[in-house]
């Protein structure tokens, strides 16, 4: 399918008792805006609740509960946004019940998966370079995220993958406890085969279309030594089968039935896409073991550069950009090629948050400036 890409703006957020932010009403500029506040006052805290519009979770890894304000009740978000294909979005989380909420366009969604990346946006945070650095399980949350935002199949089949290996890894559990062997285990192969042979065809596949992106993003950057991706998996799947689902859930279910003895001894799924990983290598060398702080953050960046790209190109919108003191610890080379790759690509809303005024990158001065301190932002 072609799409005629569409820029995605906040015109307007409304915040209550999120995090530290008790009350926080501000109208966005279609350009976007600058936020300076100290450290610990809130301006990471409302970029995370923009974000949250568009996964309906913390980027922090938190849980709703942790979001709710200390003291308060419930949190409540409510976004007017423009260009993408929703005109209104309001989310609520209460304690009591541990109830989440989404209602778009005056209509509550009868599922979450229904309201998943409505609003589009892309962080750029100093945690990021967890996705280098950090376990594999950092990785597959960016692959999850990025594809699942983008293709609703994609999305359907993470789910059923999701509910299948806790249903087998509990049957696991439970064989050992009754001593009966894991044939009931194996009662939820054919669903993990099914849906894990869409997750794999397709992250094999946006790992292709990917890899020449994100070496050309991190020499852009001013990365010298060449920077690769590859999908990394532990199934033996013959050579070409990412064309052919049907031939990898054959193998999946296979390799499910095969290591059955070893999973029941263990309790654990050790076969299938759960396992699989990003591999990323600088100059044919593991870029997590081998490669510097500055070089791991470069490459950080350039995957959240990859994963707007990605939005844009597949999902036909251009997502808001939302910036947390991106530029720390970078060289001003550096951070002065970041600024030059973000103008240079789809025009879009950037909203940026610094410590400090003087922090502020030239290119975002004409952008309206506020402030926030104890998570009040002021008019």
């Amino acid at each position: 399918m072609t799409y005629a890409p569409v820029s995605v703006a906040l015109v307007a957020l409304s915040v209550r008792d999120f995090r530290n932010l008790q009350r926080v009403e501000v109208e966005v500029p279609a350009a976007g805006m600058v936020v300076v506040g100290p450290n610990g006052h809130g301006k990471t805290n409302l970029l995370e609740a923009m974000h949250y519009l568009h996964t309906l979770r913390s980027v922090r890894g938190a849980r709703d509960v942790e979001l709710v304000r200390f003291g308060a009740e419930a949190f409540h978000l409510a976004a007017t946004i423009a260009g993408a294909g929703v005109d209104a979005m309001r989310v609520g989380f209460a304690r009591v019940g541990k109830r989440k909420k989404v209602v778009l366009d005056g209509a509550e969604c009868s599922r979450l998966a229904d309201a998943f990346g409505a609003v589009p946006s892309v962080m750029f945070s100093p945690r990021d370079v967890e996705l280098v650095a950090g376990a594999p399980t950092e990785r597959r949350r960016f692959l999850d995220i990025t594809l699942a935002t983008t293709s609703r199949r994609y999305l359907t089949a993470l789910q059923r993958y999701r509910a299948a290996l806790v249903r087998r890894n509990a049957s696991l559990r439970e064989a050992v406890k009754r001593g009966d062997g894991a044939q009931r285990a194996s009662v939820w192969e054919p669903a993990l085969a099914e849906a894990g042979a869409t997750l794999w065809c397709e992250r094999v596949r946006w790992s292709r279309w990917a890899a020449p992106r994100l070496e050309a993003l991190c020499a852009a950057i001013g990365e010298r030594q060449r920077v690769t991706l590859d999908y990394h998996t532990t199934l033996a799947i013959d050579a070409g089968a990412d064309e052919d689902e049907a031939s990898v859930r054959l193998q999946l279910a296979a390799a499910l039935e095969r290591d059955r003895g070893q999973d029941l001894r263990r309790t654990l799924t050790h076969s299938g896409p759960h396992r699989d990983d990003l591999s990323l290598k600088l100059g044919g060398r593991a870029l997590r073991t081998f490669g510097s702080a500055g070089q791991q953050r470069t490459a950080a960046i350039a995957l959240r550069l990859l994963e707007r790209e990605t939005l844009h190109t597949l999902a036909g919108r251009t997502p808001i950009v939302l910036l947390d003191d991106p530029f720390a610890e970078l060289d001003v080379d550096r951070a002065r090629r970041i600024l030059q790759v973000l103008g240079d690509g789809p025009p879009g809303q950037m909203v940026l948050v610094v410590p400090r005024g003087d922090d502020v990158p030239a290119e975002f001065t004409a952008l309206p400036r506020h402030h926030i301190v104890d998570g009040v932002l002021d008019a």
